[in-house]
């Protein structure tokens, strides 16, 4: 079969599969009821406000006011499944605190090590006295904290507090998540410090060596029981979309890394394509996804809607199951790989405009009339704005894999500013949302201190905006010097030094926003500061949220 083959089959395959999904959803095919995304909600639940920091007596006194405005009342049914809530959440508890304290660990740990990495590209003489202070293994450091640290460990933590809730049935295996977790902790200290040492697979995302990488599928596999043995036992018949996109990343995870980690199993030009198609796709197939269902299932909540259009969202998953396998390839144009390997990867680069617009139109639905509830929720604005993040960086990285953007792009700071785009813009953010709003359910506590949860977001939002806005503009400028033969190489760093002292000022401002959030959160566990009896707000005029959703 020759190549034009190969990339038109491809395509329309592709393409064939997501029309008779559109024509299925359009027939109620899978779903004849069209309420599947009302799942989330207990009977009578829709249309009234879930504020993330509330006490139990706030929500019994909004739920009372809404029920007067709209003349309804609670039911048994309504009853029942609040309790099935409640016995979820306890079963969860304690596991999903022990995730976010290893989360929290490591993101200060990821932070730490980001800004003395990204200091060291303008001032390189600093801390060198040791060996694994140096650029290339700090740098690995702060990738490897980031990657299997904060975000594995927050984003599982949400899976381990959401699946049983939407399952209506208590966690069941906990004690294997919580050896797994354990045991996952322990495997990245140990591939922390054998990186820190100079041991390194030498693969980037996958520096880890392989026999310490053996402890992680291990961990995964453990933490992943628990998810299986509850969606055997669950109480519902529907499984909401956010299960769908969890249960996948936790099926998508283990192969991933078990295929790329495998010893002897890829040498020299396939290694190179393995290594993008992980680096890639543990990305889109593992966060994106834990993110993405975090969206799906808080956004709703806090909000007191479904989502607008419950086929748009399944539209969504299956666009990502579908185009996203192959995007990798494009960090790899002009490598000694296959032509065909490169164009189909670009096409499919193209083709997630699908599933993303697929987002975003959900999203915006879902908001509309709503929006003003941004000035108040925190998760509300956290997860507002990752999912505006995911847009902006899907659609950048679809036309990036462009060959003529690719051009001037290409092993610049312009793709490290990508990057963070999606993996902290768009999943950071949506992450440190869910957990304002799950911590207050797991710990019985309020946010003891709203002022420090504002300085977080404006910290992260504005430190995070001068960060990308001068590594973008750095990556063009560098990608322009290298393109033009005229001039000497070093013009390509030269001209990206004052930028890169805006991406560590930009830098500092986010550690200090995450210095924020982790002492709130070490201050809400040692139950220190006030006690408050009202929610957590960005401003303070709760009634008016109430007045105008019971008037919606």
């Amino acid at each position: 079969m020759n190549t034009v083959a190969i990339l038109l089959s491809a395509f329309v395959l592709s393409f064939v599969a997501l029309l008779a999904f559109v024509w299925s959803q359009r027939t109620g095919l899978f779903d004849r009821s069209s309420r599947g995304a009302e799942v989330i909600f207990a009977p009578r639940e829709i249309g009234r406000i879930e504020e993330p920091a509330a006490t139990a007596a706030e929500q019994g006194s909004l739920q009372q006011a809404i029920d007067a405005a709209s003349g309804a009342s609670s039911t048994h049914a309504e009853s029942d499944e609040l309790v099935d809530r409640a016995r979820a959440d306890a079963s969860t508890g304690p596991l999903v605190f022990f995730f976010f304290c290893c989360a929290i660990v490591w993101l200060l740990v990821a932070s730490a090590a980001g800004l003395v990495s990204s200091i060291k590209l303008h001032e390189p003489d600093w801390l060198v006295g040791q060996a694994w202070l140096t650029f290339g293994r700090i740098r690995t450091i702060h990738l490897n904290a980031v990657a299997y640290g904060w975000a594995p460990m927050a984003g599982l933590g949400i899976a381990m507090f959401v699946i049983p809730r939407l399952l209506k049935t208590p966690l069941l295996g906990s004690r294997f998540a919580f050896a797994g977790a354990v045991l996952w902790n322990a495997a990245l200290i140990a591939g922390l410090g054998s990186i820190a040492a100079g041991i390194s697979d030498g693969l980037e995302w996958l520096e880890i060596p392989w026999q310490i990488g053996a402890l992680f599928a291990v961990g995964g596999a453990l933490i992943g029981l628990p998810l299986v043995f509850t969606l055997v036992n669950r109480k519902v018949d529907h499984l909401y979309v956010s299960v769908w996109y969890m249960a996948c990343a936790l099926f998508w995870l283990p192969v991933l890394f078990v295929v790329a980690k495998t010893p002897g199993l890829h040498h020299g030009v396939q290694q190179a394509a393995m290594n993008w198609w992980f680096g890639h796709n543990v990305l889109g197939l593992f966060y994106t996804p834990l993110a993405l269902a975090s969206v799906y299932y808080f956004l709703p909540k806090v909000i007191g809607r479904p989502i607008q259009s419950y086929n748009l969202s399944l539209l969504g998953f299956w666009g990502l199951a579908f185009f996203y396998g192959q995007v990798g390839g494009h960090h790899l144009i002009g490598g000694p790989v296959p032509e065909w390997m490169i164009t189909l990867s670009i096409v499919q680069s193209m083709m997630m405009i699908i599933p993303v617009a697929a987002f975003t139109v959900n999203q915006y639905q879902t908001l509309q009339g709503r929006l003003s509830a941004l000035r108040f929720s925190p998760t509300l604005r956290f997860i507002g704005v990752g999912g505006l993040m995911y847009t902006a960086s899907s659609v950048q990285g679809s036309f990036e894999a462009l060959r003529s953007i690719n051009a001037v792009t290409h092993f610049t700071h312009y793709t490290v500013a990508h990057a963070h785009l999606g993996l902290y813009g768009f999943v950071s953010f949506v992450f440190f949302g869910a957990i304002y709003f799950t911590m207050p359910r797991i710990t019985a506590r309020e946010w003891p201190f709203p002022w420090l949860i504002t300085a977080h977001f404006w910290l992260v939002s504005a430190g995070f905006a001068v960060y990308f806005a001068s590594l973008t503009t750095a990556g063009w400028l560098q990608g322009q010097a290298m393109l033009d033969a005229a001039r000497p190489f070093m013009d390509s760093v030269t001209v990206t030094l004052p930028w890169l002292k805006g991406r560590s000022v930009g830098g500092a401002m986010m550690v200090a926003g995450h210095l924020a959030f982790a002492a709130h959160f070490v201050l809400m566990v040692l139950n220190a500061g006030p006690q408050r009896e009202k929610p957590a707000l960005f401003r303070r005029p709760f009634g008016r949220i109430v007045e105008n959703e019971a008037a919606g």
